[in-house]
């Protein structure tokens, strides 16, 4: 008796902090999902050509003025960190912008076609961001492309026959030649000790490398674990470099993944301009050593060079401090020589450096070049896309051994950074070839979410009108908690910035499937209470409490496998694990907090309650 009278007296009321922090949470869901209704608009981007090269921010300026002039209407513009953005209301406005930029601006800048947000900017100045889309719902390009691995190992069999001169010749080792064959270089030997003296030093310099001995050569092929070393080099290079060329088209969520063992996927959603994808997958960067020509740097020769009148077997540039240079054609040194780059700063001025490293070939050649040419100057230049810009010219002091150079007269770190990437790239990656190619049209990814979102739709209809049916008022409940869940799944999806894909769309569906059966479980454990004999608050406070085990055991176990599913899946598998195992999370907040919270405010602060609206 005293159990039934001590039920009775109880009220479900949430204390005012709880409410607080619902009505909170529901309001940063209702803020942070709300960019995604707003769509994409066609737009233009500008970047500079040269990743050496810095925005300027009059260059927003610039393009405003050359677009007005033509009379093409700008929705907005605006500059970020990737370059200048222009937005318009439709495709063919788009297109038009595209060739009267590309005209006015010239091969120093790129102009791509991209597609970007119609978010209001008070919601992008508070950080809310749109979800990204994938390839199958936004639209653009995919490629496959293969690295050719034999060429990255035909480079590295190149560097040894250099080094292998270079040890023989230290040790005074006689022999007849050395020539390589695909992997394989043969060093001939007229002389059985001069051989035996050979394999001893080859043995211990280069411990990669697997002898096979004759009468009178040795041959030396690169064993399986050196192979395999350089061909995940040679791919973890080009994806790594990849990551920073696509920067360049302002891809919001690149997906750049190795497949197999030599090919590399990259998917680059919104990006309809498939020649210019082409172009910057294709880039790359080179450096050259030439020696400046101090017999024709006269003023007179100089102003002629600048006129057109470069005389024979020179090439005019002009250095960053914009003065006038002659450097000679022949090149001393090239990048391929280059076996690491990175920033670093120059000890006597400070500034921002590049110090290179050069294999032993490249050592030998430097070597040489500086100790014919000391007093003279020197210039370094950097090929990218087939321009070449003389980055300094400093005056050859003395000899420089060893292999390591510095490069100085950098602008900045960023710029030290961005030069060593484009270096290491430009003498390490192996090439590769776009094998497949496939383009998806902005209006086929539209019509896939509009089918995901119609099947999302419809399951919530069905879903909402059985347990309205079923339980009444409490089902009402079920599906506001169950509308609340999907808006707060949006929201973390859109303040992760995570990739919604179709199977991101299916996960979507199926957390909704899911999110309801913990709301079930909640209003037949009431049922069950108020059939017991319970009242109707105690029955509700029994219901939510008694319920929860259940609930959080069923999840945790769902929870497992959609972790298993993002730690070991790739690509579409991991993209629906993370909005299942976040659609989870969320069930939970709305099944046990939310709907609670609602049911508090209907029924808590009444003290008698006849009957219960749950079927």
């Amino acid at each position: 008796m005293s159990l039934d009278l001590n039920a009775s007296r109880i009220m479900n009321r949430y204390p005012l902090w709880k409410y607080i922090l619902v009505l909170t949470v529901l309001l940063l869901g209702l803020v942070y999902s709300m960019p995604n209704i707003f769509g994409e608009s066609p737009a233009v981007q500008i970047t500079t050509a040269k990743a050496t090269s810095k925005l300027d921010p009059a260059l927003l300026g610039k393009v405003e003025a050359v677009l007005q002039q033509e009379n093409i209407k700008i929705d907005a513009i605006f500059m970020d960190a990737t370059g200048v953005k222009v937005r318009f209301s439709d495709a063919d406005t788009q297109i038009k912008a595209k060739d009267v930029l590309k005209s006015s601006f010239g091969k120093d800048y790129v102009i791509a076609l991209n597609l970007i947000s119609r978010s209001p900017s008070w919601l992008t100045n508070i950080h809310a961001r749109p979800m990204y889309l994938g390839l199958d719902l936004r639209g653009g390009v995919h490629f496959l492309l293969q690295v050719d691995m034999k060429a990255a190992l035909d480079k590295a069999a190149d560097r040894y026959v250099g080094d292998f001169r270079a040890s023989l010749r230290k040790e005074r080792v006689s022999y007849s030649g050395v020539v390589r064959d695909e992997q394989s270089i043969q060093i001939k030997f007229s002389d059985a000790k001069e051989l035996a003296k050979a394999k001893k030093i080859i043995s211990n310099d280069f411990p990669d490398l697997t002898l096979k001995e004759t009468s009178d050569s040795l041959t030396a092929t690169l064993n399986l674990q050196a192979q395999k070393r350089i061909q995940e080099f040679a791919l973890k290079q080009n994806i790594q470099t990849l990551h920073n060329r696509i920067n360049e088209l302002g891809v919001a969520e690149p997906i750049i993944q190795q497949q197999g063992l030599d090919r590399v996927v990259v998917q680059l959603p919104g990006v309809q301009d498939t020649a210019k994808a082409k172009e910057i997958l294709g880039r790359t960067a080179t450096l050259e050593i030439r020696l400046v020509d101090e017999d024709k740097s006269d003023p007179t020769t100089l102003e002629q060079a600048r006129n057109g009148q470069v005389p024979f077997g020179d090439e005019f540039f002009m250095d960053r401090n914009g003065q006038p240079i002659l450097v000679k054609k022949k090149v001393e040194l090239t990048g391929e020589y280059i076996t690491d780059a990175g920033p670093g700063a120059d000890q006597q001025s400070g500034r921002s450096a590049v110090n290179v490293t050069l294999d032993g070939r490249g050592a030998r050649i430097f070597r040489q070049v500086t100790k014919d040419n000391v007093g003279k100057r020197m210039a370094i230049l950097l090929i990218e896309k087939g321009q070449a810009e003389v980055i300094t010219a400093p005056v050859i002091n003395e000899e420089i051994g060893g292999g390591r150079v510095q490069i100085s007269g950098m602008n900045n770190t960023q710029e030290a950074t961005d030069i060593s990437l484009l270096l290491r790239a430009g003498a390490l990656a192996a090439p590769m070839d776009i094998i497949e190619e496939r383009t998806v049209g902005p209006s086929m990814g539209e019509e896939n979410i509009k089918r995901g979102m119609h099947s999302t739709m419809w399951g919530f209809a069905a879903i909402a009108v059985f347990m309205i049916i079923y339980y009444v008022m409490f089902g009402g409940i079920s599906v506001v908690a169950l509308g609340i869940n999907l808006l707060l799944l949006l929201a973390i999806l859109s303040m992760l910035q995570a990739t919604l894909t179709l199977p991101g769309l299916a996960a979507i569906a199926l957390t909704l499937g899911m999110a309801i059966d913990a709301n079930v479980l909640i209003n037949e454990r009431i049922r069950e209470e108020l059939r017991s004999g319970n009242s109707a608050q105690a029955s509700i406070h029994a219901g939510y409490d008694r319920a929860f085990d259940t609930i959080l055991d069923s999840n945790v176990t769902t929870m497992i496998a959609g972790l298993a599913l993002f730690m070991f899946g790739s690509g579409p598998v991991k993209g629906f694990a993370v909005v299942h195992v976040l659609g989870i999370l969320t069930s939970m907040f709305s099944a046990v907090v939310v709907s609670r919270a609602i049911v508090n405010l209907v029924y808590g602060y009444r003290r008698k309650i006849n009957q219960l609206a749950i079927g």
